[in-house]
């Protein structure tokens, strides 16, 4: 059975850390497998999130019958304590309710977009100490365990709810390559739910105030012009995004990070 597996780490594209994760994975995996990588900012969990999130939980149609996904962004904060051996987070085994599975380490909003299509989550036996570099020496060899159907590497079941936080309110989730910045407001959210398009609204992120239109796609509004509308995030229940048409929204707000908090208010 052919495999894609995403790998979400905090490692720079093109880093020699990708490579050396690749061929680790590639020496556990069956050769049928596909390994696609993405990257977020060093120690970037709520990205992490957020992208584990879109692509476990996207449309059938849009997704291959077997997929898994893999996070690793570990900023080890879980013990603010000198480490000993370099331990870190532990690594969890997830199955979300519509069969995708997940192999992740257990780090701040790693999981908290998929919170609730979890359907069963187990800590793991395998090893937390002993190497800085746990996603090329250890974690391979759990997700070659399961592309192989093997799970005895699981340990106990824990409770999502109460273990995984929930995903940050009205704050940067994402920034694409073009700029366009990914929020956590979503559609269904009251403080955005009364907008209609051709609306204006004061946008508030950091030092930075800007003014923007509600949209409803990227070519609804005129070229340079910032607008607010629903995104491709975010499936049924989308999240919107603040984009400039022929333009970076980020540069118009100072290239703000991820998490960054985002006032709306309408005019």
């Amino acid at each position: 059975m052919s495999y894609l597996i995403h790998l979400i780490c905090d490692y720079g594209p093109g880093d020699m850390a990708w490579a050396e994760v690749v061929s680790a994975f590639m020496q556990s995996l069956p050769p049928t497998t596909h390994l696609h990588q993405t990257s977020v900012k060093p120690f970037d969990t709520i990205a992490t999130g957020f992208i584990l999130a879109q692509l476990s939980l996207t449309e059938d149609h849009l997704r291959p019958r077997s997929l898994l996904v893999f996070a690793n962004t570990a900023p080890r904060k879980d013990n603010l304590a000198a480490r000993v051996n370099n331990e870190g987070e532990g690594l969890l085994f997830c199955t979300l309710k519509n069969g995708v599975q997940v192999v992740v380490v257990n780090s701040g909003f790693s999981l908290s977009f998929v919170k609730h299509s979890i359907q069963e989550m187990w800590s793991t036996h395998v090893e937390d100490a002993g190497s800085q570099f746990r996603s090329r020496d250890f974690f391979p060899g759990v997700v070659g365990r399961v592309v192989l159907g093997d799970y005895s590497f699981i340990n106990h079941q824990l409770d999502p709810i109460s273990t995984i936080p929930e995903p940050p309110a009205h704050v940067i989730g994402y920034i694409d390559s073009f700029g366009n910045i990914k929020t956590t407001f979503r559609q269904s959210d009251a403080l955005i739910s009364d907008l209609k398009a051709g609306d204006r609204v004061k946008i508030r992120i950091g030092g930075f105030i800007r003014t923007a239109t509600v949209a409803t796609g990227s070519f609804n509004i005129l070229e340079g012009d910032l607008a607010f509308a629903p995104g491709s995030s975010g499936q049924q229940d989308r999240f919107w995004e603040i984009f400039q048409r022929g333009g970076s929204a980020a540069g118009e707000f100072g290239h703000p990070t991820t998490g960054s908090s985002i006032h709306i208010k309408q005019i």
